[in-house]
């Protein structure tokens, strides 16, 4: 765009061209499939955006992928520039494939996306959850269901398995500590929910009165109340693989006493308490620090006190007891010491996993460390501070919450110990 080449890239239009054929040629030298992208190509000038993307397939790019990089077009602005790009770019033929990159500023990135699509575009780039920088990234549930759900519209196919989006999304959330919001589109709690009178004499009469797609058709089990005090391993192992979950004999050992565990304090499990469970114990950094033990006090009647007992690396195990502002801060206060990693604490968030009283309660975390732990943006250059997030879950939410803290910090101290990279290599993903 003219705002990036004056202000940022320092650069006239002919200089932009040159830049953009030597470097896609020497890309184009290490592999034979190269992504262009002109960023903040939705504020560009079309034609000049033509020339710039012509002087890329001739260089060799094979996808041409165009975003929205600041979220500022509308849908129809946006199916007009993916159109004019396909008729107009010089060069433009079947074998480059035109992609879609959108960003969420004014909510509109699945219908700018969407409108790419019947534009011509074949790849779109989207995130779960619709996570990303600032307001996020077009939602890849969003996406994938709208092409499933208005198939005569679109008649394109993903080849996604629709049946794992509640899970992928739920995965993604432990991982990185973003909770979805309840109203979140697909994967959200409330997406499936009808509380208005005359929506739920409609859902009584027949499902599709008011809903467009089924819950089980993004793996949301609607009947999932399945297992009690007296089950068996044999139970939970069976669930579990309906579940998606393939368990070997130490790990199902592991699932199993913490399921007799939860059993003992809540009368019926649900697959949600397992998914949770599950994530608790298996989807985690190696443990650094591991609770050994929580003791809490709290109330009207004095100050909040916590004594709390880690394993250290070292296999020794510290106590320290620590008072606070509440529960949880006393907890983390002597948690602090222990391991005494400066970080700062962005996010708390608590929900509980099921109705009732008994219900298992989720933490999601999100800290930073103090010391400064960044990471530049290839791009922009511009240096991130990167942020850790934690999960932890357990029917008594203090618990929850130091299992929580003690996860993001574990992940923090590897990244300052070994490096980011030992925290992506361990887990196959960023869990920062």
């Amino acid at each position: 765009s003219p705002i990036h080449m004056k202000h940022k890239l320092k650069m006239d239009p002919e200089e932009v061209i040159q830049r953009v054929s030597e470097m896609v040629t020497y890309a184009r030298s290490l592999c034979a499939d190269v992504e262009f992208s002109p960023e903040d190509a939705g504020r560009s000038e079309p034609e000049f955006l033509y020339v710039v993307l012509g002087e890329a397939i001739k260089a060799g790019a094979t996808t041409l992928n165009i975003p929205d990089t600041v979220g500022y077009t509308t849908p129809d602005e946006f199916y007009k520039l993916i159109d004019g790009i396909i008729k107009n770019t010089p060069g433009m033929h079947e074998g480059i494939t035109v992609s879609v990159h959108c960003h969420d500023d004014l909510g509109l990135a699945t219908a700018n996306t969407l409108a790419g699509i019947r534009a011509g575009a074949r790849q779109a780039e989207v995130t779960v959850n619709g996570i990303g920088e600032r307001a996020g990234n077009t939602s890849l549930e969003e996406v994938v269901m709208t092409l499933k759900t208005r198939h005569p519209v679109f008649g394109l196919e993903t080849g996604i398995e629709t049946q794992q989006l509640s899970r992928i999304s739920k995965l993604v959330s432990n991982y990185t500590g973003i909770v979805v919001q309840p109203n979140k589109a697909i994967v959200g709690s409330n997406a499936f929910a009808h509380e208005a009178g005359i929506h739920q004499d409609g859902m009584l009469k027949h499902q599709s009165t008011y809903e467009i797609m089924r819950p089980e058709d993004v793996g949301v089990n609607q009947t999932n109340l399945v297992l009690g005090k007296h089950s068996g391993r044999a139970a939970l192992r069976n669930r579990l693989a309906e579940m998606g979950h393939s368990l070997d004999d130490v790990e199902l050992d592991k699932a199993f006493a913490r399921f007799k565990d939860l059993a003992d304090r809540k009368k019926v499990i649900t697959d949600l308490d397992l998914e949770a469970l599950i994530a608790d114990e298996f989807y985690k950094p190696r443990d650094v620090y591991l609770l050994n033990g929580l003791q809490v006090t709290s109330g009207t009647m004095g100050m909040p006190t916590a004594t709390v007992r880690l394993r250290g690396p070292d296999g020794v195990i510290h106590t320290v007891a620590t008072i606070g502002t509440g529960p949880v801060d006393a907890t983390y206060k002597a948690i602090d010491q222990i391991v005494n990693v400066p970080c700062t604490l962005l996010e708390f968030n608590i929900h509980a996993i099921t109705e009732g009283i008994d219900a298992l309660g989720e933490v999601t975390v999100r800290i930073q460390s103090e010391k400064g732990s960044t990471t530049m943006d290839a791009q922009s250059e511009i240096q991130y501070i990167r942020v850790y997030g934690g999960h932890g879950a357990d029917s008594d939410i203090i618990v929850a919450s130091a299992k929580a803290y003690i996860n993001a910090l574990n992940k923090l101290i590897i990244a300052q110990t070994e490096g980011v990279e030992k925290v992506k290599n361990d887990f196959g993903v960023m869990l920062g």
